[in-house]
Formats: structure tokens, C-alpha cells, sequence
């Protein structure tokens, strides 16, 4: 089987389109097509179904994508431990985090890493949490943040942030004043909230269906940015944990209230790695870094309660 053409079967597995994937490589479309056509050939199937807007795995695909995906995995980890022998430090994290890390917490931390080890890259990817213990199983995240993510056996949890979960609403929404609030009296406002793949939202569902609220959904998105943004109008209320949203919190774009139902104050924030994994020195050194600041700005937070 050719590597070139393995290659460039990843990359498009990988991003879902052929033009991307040449984008990516370097090279004409033609080119990647070409040796997709090759390698199609070779194993005597059809890999993609083409479409105008890109390209989706077939069977046989899914099969050499998860194959494929595991060589280059191997061969990066590889590069990665020579480099550490040489002491040169070179390599790339890869990183898969609840949305609201992305905005608040996560550009610091990479900063702050950047400024001690300038020759190691991140490829940083936001998600819902099954998706991100997916991509731990999968060997496609070094290291995860989940939130609420239900055990497994083949997840190690480094570090676990206990932390109720907050609904945010704009200063100027009526409850901007109160120290906390039932989850019966949100229901009567007007709330954004994630897909159903979100832990945030399954806690959110399991509570309700138990209660028998009939909450007023305004909007359902895979964007946590979307809901947090739609508080700060004024004209919906969000939910999330108030350590991803440190930044509005100081900004004063928004404000967090405790949810008083027990049930919202058990949720808690992980950060996990494969078990029988080993990480590369460098994700294994910012895996330390990215604890040490999460528990930093959790005690802080405590601190000032």
C-alpha cells in the first residue's frame, strides 16, 4: 500500500473534503484525488462517496480511517520521542475541550506554555463531551476536558474540578440580584441551552423529566458561545459551570447565580487521558501545567466565595 497515498486518504478522512485536504498538503486537488483513485483501485473498493460539498467515508473507509489514523499517531509519537532525546522538545498536543474552556481558561494556559517550549504546537478541537471521550477512546485526543463524562474503564480522570452549575444572566435581567434560584423559577424564563450530547444539558434533562417541568426553550445549539452570548442580551438565560466563564464574570457581561436544586451542585469538570496511553514529554508537561492552573483558579474562586 502506498504511504503517499495513505497519506492523503487521512487527510481527507480526516477534514471531509478532497479541496481541504490538498489545502492542507500543499498540493493540487487533482493530486490528492489521483492517489485516492490509486489506493481505490488497490484494495478493489470505493473508500468516499463524492458529493458537491465534500466527501463521506463508506464502509471500507471507516474501516482504513481508523487503521490509517493510528499509523500517523504512531509515527508523531514516534517523531515526538526522538525529539525528546535530542532534547530539542518539538512535538504536537493534541487537546479536545468543552467549548466554554476555549474562551476562558485555554487561551492563558497555551500562552504560558508557548513561553517556555516555543517549538511544540497544539491542535485544540471544541466538542460536547461523549464526542470528547470518543476521541480519548479513539487515540485522536491526548488529553480531554469533559464535563459530567460518565466513567470508563479506559478513561484515566488526572484531575477532577467540583463545581455547581450556574445559570448566567445579563445585569439587567430581573434575577441579576439574587443569590441563587430554582430551577423551578428558571423554567418560567426563557432559556438557551446545549445539544443533548452536552453533559450540561443530560443534567439539565434528567432534573426536569424527573420534576415535571416544562421548561420555555428559546434556542437548542452546539454552541456554547451562542448560549453564553444570548444571556448576555438579556433575553435568555444559560447554564454553565462559573469556571468557564471567567472572563465575562470580570468583564461584567455577565452574572452567575447557583441553581439551588441539589442535583446542580454536584457537577464536576475532568481532565483525562487515555489509560493505557502514554503521552508524549510534551503532553505529559503541559498535561502538569494545565492541572496546576485549573486547581489555582478553582481555589481562587473558593476563596472568594
Amino acid at each position: 500500500m502506498r504511504f503517499l497515498a495513505l497519506r492523503y486518504f487521512n487527510e481527507v478522512a480526516r477534514l471531509g473534503s478532497i479541496r481541504k485536504a490538498a489545502d492542507r498538503l500543499h498540493v493540487a486537488p487533482s493530486a490528492v484525488s489521483r492517489q485516492i483513485a490509486l489506493l481505490e483501485a488497490e484494495l478493489g473498493t470505493e473508500l468516499f462517496k463524492r458529493f458537491k460539498t465534500g466527501v463521506r467515508l463508506m464502509p471500507a473507509g471507516e474501516v482504513l480511517a481508523r487503521q490509517s489514523h493510528r499509523i500517523f499517531r504512531d509515527l508523531e509519537r514516534a517523531r515526538s520521542g526522538i525529539d525528546d532525546l535530542m532534547g530539542l522538545r518539538r512535538g504536537t498536543i493534541s487537546l479536545w475541550v468543552i467549548e466554554g474552556f476555549v474562551t476562558g481558561l485555554l487561551p492563558g494556559i497555551l500562552s504560558d506554555f508557548n513561553q517556555r517550549y516555543p517549538n511544540i504546537s497544539f491542535r485544540v478541537y471544541t466538542d460536547s463531551t461523549d464526542r470528547i471521550v470518543e476521541a480519548l477512546l479513539e487515540d485522536e485526543a491526548d488529553i480531554g476536558i469533559t464535563f459530567n463524562a460518565v466513567s470508563r474503564p479506559e478513561i484515566e480522570v488526572v484531575a477532577e474540578f467540583k463545581e455547581g452549575i450556574s445559570c448566567l444572566v445579563a445585569p439587567s435581567h430581573r434575577y441579576a440580584g439574587r443569590e441563587s434560584l430554582s430551577l423551578a423559577e428558571l423554567c418560567t424564563e426563557q432559556l438557551a441551552l446545549p445539544v443533548q450530547s452536552f453533559g450540561l444539558r443530560q443534567v439539565f434533562d434528567k432534573v426536569v423529566a424527573s420534576r415535571g417541568y416544562d421548561p420555555r426553550v428559546l434556542v437548542t445549539t452546539n454552541s456554547l458561545e451562542l448560549t453564553k452570548t444570548l444571556a448576555a442580551t438579556g433575553n435568555a438565560i444559560a447554564f454553565m459551570p462559573a469556571l468557564t466563564v471567567v472572563r465575562e464574570l470580570a468583564a461584567g457581561s455577565l452574572i452567575a447565580i447557583p441553581i439551588s436544586d441539589r442535583e446542580f451542585r454536584t457537577s464536576r469538570s475532568s481532565v483525562s487521558i487515555h489509560r493505557d496511553r502514554p503521552l508524549s514529554h510534551a503532553a505529559a508537561d503541559f498535561l502538569k501545567v494545565l492541572v496546576a492552573q485549573i486547581q489555582s483558579l478553582v481555589d481562587a474562586q473558593a476563596r472568594n466565595r
